[in-house]
Order: C-alpha cells, then sequence, then structure tokens
C-alpha cells in the first residue's frame, strides 16, 4: 500500500512561523507611559539620557557665570578683531577689484624679492588668522547664545528655566557611535546580525558609564557633557515646561534613558540601579552627607572624595579591603587638610552601617 502523502504533514513538519514578541529583549523596556508627553517632542535617531540635579541654585549660578565670561570674552574680542581688521580688508578689495591706489596696493617691480615675500607672508598670515577665527573662534559664542534651530542654546535654556533647587538635565547621543541608530534595514534588537550586536552593545556600555552614580552623583548637570555626549538645551526646556505645567512629574526624570525603535517606539534601558528599598536609603544617605558638606561651604570636598573613590574602584586587582583602608586613610587626610573632621560629620550625616559601603572602613 503506497503511503498517503498526508500522512508526512504531521504537526511537527509545518513550518514555524517567525514568532514576534511585544516587548523589546532585556534590558530594554518600554519607556514609561508617564514620559509620552516629553517622548513626542524628542526627535529619534539618539540616545537621549535624562536626571535631576540637586545642587543648590547659587551654586549652579556661579558655575554659569564662568561660561558666560568666557564666550562674552570671545565675542568682544571678536568683535574688536573686525573693527580693526574690517578696513584694511575694504581697502584691499578697494584696490584689488576697483583699482583705486592706497596703502594696500603693491607694484611688484617697485620692491625686492625679500620685500615682496615679506608682503606675501604677512598678508598670508592674516588671513589664515581671520579664517581661523571666523570658522573655529566664532561658533563658541554663537551657539552658547543663539544655537541651532532645534537644539536651542545654553542662554535660551537658561532664559526659560532659570536657576533652580532641582533641574532636569538632558543629554543626547553625539552623531557617530549612534549612528546604528539611523542606519535603514538595521535592527537594534537583531541577535543574529553583527552590526546590531555591536550597536546595541555600543549603546549599552555608554549608558552605563554615562550613568554611572559616581558621575550623575559626582558632577553638576552642565558639566556631564563629553565627547560622547551633549546637552540637548531644547528637551531641557521642554521638560522643565512639562513639569511646571503639571503634566509630567519631577521625578519621573530621575535618570532615564530613552531611545527610539521602529516596532517598538520609545523604549528605556533598565539601569539596574534603585530596584531595592537598600539602595534607594543608599543613595538618600550619600546625598544626607553632600547636603551636610555644602552646609558647611565645602560641598566640592564631596566631588574629591566621589573621585577618589571612584579612582581607588577602578584600578586593577578591584577595590580590595587593603585598597579601602589606603582609601580611608587618604580621604580622611584630604578633609583634615580643609578643616574637616570626617568621621564626626559622617556619624552626625549618615548612618555608620554605610560607612564600608562608600569605601571607608571605621
Amino acid at each position: 500500500m503506497p503511503p498517503n502523502p498526508k500522512s508526512r504533514l504531521t504537526s511537527s513538519s509545518k513550518p514555524k512561523a517567525p514568532t514576534t514578541t511585544t516587548t523589546p529583549p532585556h534590558p530594554f523596556k518600554p519607556a514609561p507611559a508617564s514620559l509620552s508627553p516629553f517622548t513626542t517632542l524628542l526627535p529619534p535617531g539618539h540616545v537621549y539620557i535624562a536626571h535631576l540635579d540637586p545642587r543648590p541654585a547659587p551654586f549652579k549660578r556661579k558655575l554659569f557665570l564662568v561660561p558666560v565670561a568666557l564666550n562674552l570674552a570671545v565675542a568682544l574680542l571678536f568683535l574688536w578683531r573686525a573693527w580693526y581688521i574690517l578696513p584694511y580688508y575694504l581697502a584691499l578689495l578697494a584696490s584689488a577689484l576697483l583699482g583705486y591706489a592706497n596703502e594696500t596696493t603693491l607694484r611688484a617691480a617697485d620692491l625686492g624679492y625679500g620685500e615682496l615675500a615679506g608682503v606675501i607672508a604677512r598678508r598670508a598670515a592674516t588671513f589664515l588668522l581671520d579664517f581661523l577665527l571666523g570658522v573655529f573662534v566664532w561658533p563658541w559664542p554663537y551657539e552658547f547664545i543663539v544655537g541651532g534651530r532645534r537644539r536651542a542654546s545654553p542662554v535660551r535654556w537658561r532664559w526659560a528655566v532659570g536657576f533652580r533647587g532641582k533641574e532636569v538635565y538632558v543629554r543626547r547621543s553625539r552623531d557617530g557611535w549612534d549612528g546604528v541608530l539611523r542606519e535603514k534595514g538595521v535592527d537594534l534588537f537583531d541577535g543574529e546580525r553583527k552590526e546590531a550586536r555591536e550597536g546595541r552593545e555600543a549603546v549599552l556600555s555608554r549608558v552605563r558609564a554615562a550613568t554611572a552614580p559616581a558621575l550623575v552623583q559626582g558632577k553638576t548637570g552642565y558639566l556631564t557633557m563629553d565627547g560622547e555626549w551633549d546637552l540637548d538645551w531644547q528637551a531641557m526646556v521642554d521638560a522643565t515646561r512639562l513639569v511646571d505645567r503639571k503634566e509630567i512629574a519631577l521625578e519621573a526624570f530621575d535618570t532615564v534613558v530613552l531611545l527610539h525603535h521602529d516596532r517598538f517606539g520609545w523604549v528605556s534601558v533598565d539601569l539596574g540601579n534603585g530596584a531595592t528599598a537598600e539602595q534607594d536609603e543608599r543613595r538618600k544617605q550619600v546625598f544626607a552627607f553632600r547636603d551636610a558638606l555644602t552646609a558647611l561651604g565645602k560641598e566640592d570636598l564631596f566631588f574629591r572624595w566621589v573621585e577618589m573613590v571612584q579612582f581607588e574602584a577602578t584600578q586593577p586587582g578591584g577595590f580590595t579591603p587593603e585598597k579601602q583602608v589606603v582609601a580611608a586613610q587618604k580621604i580622611r587626610d584630604l578633609f583634615k587638610a580643609n578643616g574637616v573632621d570626617f568621621d564626626g560629620l559622617w556619624k552626625e550625616a549618615i548612618k555608620p552601617e554605610w560607612l564600608s559601603s562608600y569605601g571607608i572602613r571605621g
């Protein structure tokens, strides 16, 4: 009896339909719904990191005066240079294009080779100097005051937001390493394609470094810009306005990473920090210690302490108990040199049981 062809088509031999998931793979997850009024304002194609800076408003005002003074000085020097050199260039144009003889007019027949070479060298140096000033120096004050059409500027941000005790900072990935998010035909969550895997690893590694507690807590938000992250001034204005209008709670911006995916929409990254009550409590203790130092006018010691612990913890061999003892003595000496009793202040502001959690052994 010939075999029945239909008998071969068992359930096990049927081709499997491609599986589709409704949620992104770990450590990505759907962005909080509470942030939807904010994410609708963000251009896709970049990674965004939002966090809160709780440092006092007077401290932020003093810090902001530094780039204001620097850019104002650059703008004044540029304007002075333009006022000084503009008549010279007008004379050159009048002589070269219109044929009017003036102090810039040269007759090669009347000059020796050495004199002619000297004049050419001086003019070339002048042209090069003004070219460099116009291309590389002038954009500094322009970007600081005016900025781009979408990204605003630090001045426009401060004008709209002012100085607050708790401020929302939003970093935006620089063009280059985040190119996988804009590359057509490449799915960031594709586990088989090499480009997707490398892009995903690049995103996660940079996000982890940029959201490390030592960085977020140790630096004011204005200083978190580096070669991989820019501050998105317009996003910061938008986030603050949404908070002021009560559309989003301020705490919703407490260290959240956002990026857009074609299939899942806006997603966030599970940073794994703050998942337990113990970690939340630890963070509160560190903030309490920082506040105690701020009240003494020694907030800079807090940042130096964080940097010192971070440096020791990243050395080869790990942060061993022996290294913790050495680090503890260095920190005590640092505080003592600045007139602060570290152990006494710690016991007043922080629970003693947290001492060893931050590299200090009692």
